[in-house]
């Protein structure tokens, strides 16, 4: 059955990657989202021929308007302008895979339309779980992981009793500096962190990739999408990126989706649920691999795993907190302003400085509210840097 997107999001790596999705399954893409690529922007735009365009900069959005004068594409802006489009009749899907907080609304509004989201936007569970859970299941709406890891998990539980679900095991490649101390990290600059051994990803998530930072938000989207507690997730490095996660049942056996690392088949899943379409992907053959390593994560170089894992435990906006926290200090490495290890250091700054109730009954305003805080906190840690 063909299906209508609204992609936020189109010009980061997974949104460019929906887009080729898009297109071998024949489906309709109605939204086109980004922050600032207009002349990306463009070129989607009049490949796909959306009925809307969103773009969040200012000056993006200026010259995306003379861009596209001659067409007849709506053209909206900002977070506002996301929620408008996340919600347009006609649109099947929403797919979410804009980068940071500024996905938690359009996410809401997605659901508040009763839309199907596929969600690469890890943020909008970490920092609102709760809120988007309760909104889902009040909604009757699927929220569909487009994740490697969430995504392996959730089709490792297609046609199993949940009832028998014992844990998961979330593999993490280890980024481009597994093995190295914390003296060796010292004085790793952006250009090391973002060379990636296995997955072409954007800046950001890379950068999270190298701190172990984006496996602990993991853990987190991952108690939320399958309602687990934090002693029901087993983080392990896996270098080959084969294995993209497992479950273990009750008894005891344990199941896992494999492949090469290849977004296409995470998304195309997410989109086409609950069938499966041929992918371009290239297949695995695990003769070629000859053999597949795992270990434990080092969480005493790589701290930021270990406060993501307390924060879930300490619950309510502490998760909110450290994402922010990261967000600012990753966003300033990418910079060149902080070194590699203040990321760790301000976001278990945060984790310590920051207070709030431990209940999850909190509303959007309050979420919005810690991370204003929250970044302002992870700006005055920096300054002393």
């Amino acid at each position: 059955m063909k299906k209508t997107i609204a992609l936020l999001g189109s010009t980061g790596s997974i949104g460019t990657q929906t887009l080729r999705c898009c297109k071998n399954l024949g489906y309709g893409v109605d939204v086109l989202a980004a922050n600032r690529n207009a002349a990306l922007l463009e070129t989607q735009a009049r490949e796909f021929h959306p009925r809307c365009v969103v773009v969040s900069d200012k000056t993006a959005y200026a010259d995306l308007k003379t861009r596209l004068a001659d067409t007849d594409i709506r053209l909206l802006a900002g977070v506002e302008g996301m929620c408008e489009a996340a919600s347009l009749p006609g649109v099947d899907v929403v797919c979410n895979a804009v980068v940071g907080m500024v996905g938690l609304r359009p996410t809401l509004a997605a659901i508040a339309a009763k839309k199907t989201v596929a969600l690469a936007n890890k943020e909008t569970l970490v920092a609102g779980g709760r809120l988007v859970m309760d909104a889902a299941e009040e909604n009757g709406v699927d929220l569909l992981p487009v994740d490697s890891e969430h995504s392996a998990i959730f089709q490792s539980l297609q046609g199993n009793d949940r009832a028998a679900l014992k844990k998961i095991i979330l593999t993490a490649s280890g980024g481009p500096f597994r093995g190295k101390t914390a003296k060796e990290l010292e004085g790793m600059t952006a250009a090391d962190a973002l060379r990636h051994p296995n997955w072409s990803m954007g800046a950001k998530i890379t950068v999270d990739s190298a701190t172990l930072m984006n496996k602990g938000l993991e853990f987190i989207e991952a108690m939320w999408l399958f309602g687990l507690s934090p002693d029901q997730i087993e983080i392990v490095v896996h270098p080959q990126s084969v294995v993209h996660s497992a479950v273990e049942y009750a008894d005891g056996a344990v199941i896992a989706q494999m492949g090469t690392p290849d977004m296409a088949v995470p998304i195309q899943y997410a989109l086409t649920w609950p069938h499966r379409a041929p992918t371009d992907a290239r297949r695995l053959s695990l003769t070629d691999y000859g053999s597949l390593t795992f270990e434990k994560p080092d969480c005493g170089t790589f701290v930021c795993l270990d406060i993501c894992i307390e924060a879930a435990r300490r619950s309510g906006l502490y998760p909110c907190a450290v994402n922010a926290a990261n967000e600012y200090a990753v966003g300033r490495f990418l910079a060149g302003e902080l070194k590699f290890l203040d990321i760790g250091r301000c976001v278990g700054y945060i984790l310590e400085r920051f207070s709030c109730n431990t209940d999850e009954l909190y509303t959007l305003e309050e979420v919005l509210e810690a991370e204003d805080a929250a970044r302002a906190l992870a700006e005055a840690y920096c300054a002393r840097r």
